[in-house]
C-alpha cells in the first residue's frame, strides 16, 4: 500500500520479518540503507562537562542544506521513551545525539530503492558519537536506552511543514520493528 507519492518518489511500508534489521556498528558500513549517511563528530570533555559541534553549514553532512530553510530543533527524552516512526517526502534529517544514548531505527519506505525493505539499527549518542544523515522517504525513530534522558539534536533542510510529515504507529505489524532489549 503506497503511503506517500510525489514526484518519482513512491512510499511503501514493506512487510518484515520480526526483528532489528542490520544493525550498524561502522560508520561506513555496507549495510546502511541508501542514502544514509554516518559520521563520527568530536566530543571534547573537560572538568566541567563537554562542548561538541553540532554542524557547520556549507560542509560536512549538512552542506546541501541551505541556509534559507535550514531549522535546528531539540527533542529531551525521558529513559525508555519511544519517539517512531515517521517520515518525510521532501524533507532530509541530520540527528546528532548529544546526550545520553538511543536506539535509532531505520526503514526504507521508497519502493524502487535498492534498499526497499530494509531496517537498520544504529546504538549511538555518548558512547559511539555519531550523526546521522536521513534522506527523505526512509522512515524513522528511535528508544532511549539506558537510565539517562537524552537529547536529540537535529537540523532539517526545510522549515518545519506538517504536510510533508507522515508517521507510522511504532508498533506497525508490517514493520515489525522489534523494541524489546535484545540482551544479545
Amino acid at each position: 500500500m503506497t503511503v506517500a507519492s510525489m514526484d518519482a518518489l513512491s512510499l511503501v511500508i514493506p512487510s518484515c520479518e520480526r526483528g532489528i534489521g542490520k544493525v550498524i556498528l561502522q560508520a561506513g558500513s555496507a549495510d546502511l540503507i541508501d542514502g544514509v549517511q554516518v559520521a563520527p563528530y568530536a566530543l571534547w570533555p573537560d572538568d566541567r562537562g563537554y562542548f561538541l559541534e553540532i554542524a557547520r553549514l556549507r560542509q560536512g553532512l549538512v552542506s546541501q542544506f541551505p541556509l534559507e530553510t535550514t531549522q535546528v530543533s531539540c527533542a529531551f527524552n525521558y529513559p525508555g521513551a519511544i519517539k517512531a516512526f515517521h517520515y518525510h517526502v521532501r524533507q532530509t534529517d541530520f540527528w546528532v545525539p548529544a546526550q545520553g544514548m538511543i536506539q535509532v531505527a531505520l526503514v526504507d519506505l521508497r519502493h524502487g530503492s535498492p534498499t526497499f525493505g530494509l531496517r537498520n539499527t544504529l546504538y549511538v549518542g555518548q558512547m559511539r558519537p555519531w550523526q546521522i544523515l536521513i534522506p527523505p522517504g526512509v522512515a524513522h525513530g528511535y528508544k532511549v536506552i539506558g537510565i539517562q534522558p537524552s537529547m536529540l539534536i537535529y537540523v532539517t533542510d526545510r522549515l518545519y511543514d506538517p504536510q510533508d510529515e507522515g508517521r507510522i504507529p511504532y508498533n506497525d505489524p508490517r514493520i515489525n520493528y522489534d523494541w524489546e532489549t535484545q540482551h544479545k
